[in-house]
């Protein structure tokens, strides 16, 4: 046997050592990754009940001060109920289950992957305009870059074959779900004017569902611009990226107009992202 035969079977060896090494180490990994999630998510549960315990131990040492101290009955009592019903209210809220951004980011993913392959396989444009349509909005993704818009009883269904500019596509949008909650959340109708509305909804970004560390927005006639930091599900020029996307729900279904959007991606070191929505005015 030569030495070359003898290094080669050396390096064979080695190699696979090496990858049985690597297994283990990705092994040892994925089970501790695993651990750590089963544990932050025990943290948060924890944090969550002791809060209410917190809460509730408050409002029975109210209670009890009020029956003992008959000069501030009034202000224990009200402080009890307070602390009680708190106490009630965040172990009713808390969640079972806290979900990943990165678990949304790969279900999103899949549903980019679709949609761009479908534009692509039917030769439509990049252009996004999103219809108002039952108290939210449609996506709709017209063939040619000179388009009209589809009739209202097109946007039932998903083909929109005509003989005139009004071919193309009709989807749901990922942001009407997100509008609907948004809705919900409101203790009175979204603002019918753009500055106020554009307030609600990076409020809703931000502290409502947390998909957006920061955003500031930007209105003037037909126009609403939104600088995001920090957006999950990857970047936001993805094909009806969440974000955008119920931006533009937002704006077309309260304004009942119809919206297109412009994206730039990684703007400068002041925004991690543009989103600008552009709707026709009366004036």
């Amino acid at each position: 046997m030569s030495s070359s035969d003898v290094t080669d079977e050396e390096q064979a060896v080695e190699t696979t050592a090496d990858r049985e090494a690597l297994a283990a180490q990705i092994e040892v990994l994925t089970e501790e990754n695993r651990r750590l999630r089963t544990e932050y998510r025990r943290a948060r549960q924890t944090r969550h009940r002791e809060t209410a315990l917190g809460l509730a131990g408050l409002g029975l040492a109210a209670l009890l001060g009020a029956v003992l101290f008959s000069g501030v009955r009034d202000v224990l009592l009200a402080l009890s109920g307070t602390g009680l019903f708190a106490a009630v209210l965040v172990r009713t809220l808390t969640p079972e289950r806290f979900i990943a951004a990165s678990v949304g980011e790969r279900i999103y993913e899949a549903y980019a992957t679709t949609g761009t392959q479908l534009i692509a396989d039917l030769g439509l444009t990049t252009e996004h305009v999103y219809v108002p349509a039952e108290e939210t909005a449609r996506l709709f993704v017209p063939q040619y870059q000179s388009y009209d818009l589809p009739d209202e009883d097109a946007l039932d269904g998903m083909f929109v074959v005509t003989d005139d500019q009004r071919r193309g596509v009709v989807l749901e949008p990922t942001g009407s779900g997100l509008f609907q909650e948004f809705k919900r959340d409101l203790s009175d109708a979204p603002a019918s004017d753009p500055g106020a509305l554009s307030e609600q909804l990076t409020d809703a970004l931000v502290d409502g569902f947390e998909i957006v560390d920061e955003a500031r927005a930007d209105t003037e006639p037909g126009r609403l611009s939104v600088a995001l930091d920090g957006p999950v599900y990857g970047a936001v020029d993805g094909f009806d990226h969440p974000i955008p996307s119920f931006l533009a729900v937002g704006v077309a279904a309260t304004l009942g107009r119809a919206v297109s959007l412009e994206i730039t991606q990684e703007t400068d070191d002041r925004a991690d992202a543009l989103v600008t929505c552009r709707w026709e005015t009366d004036e």
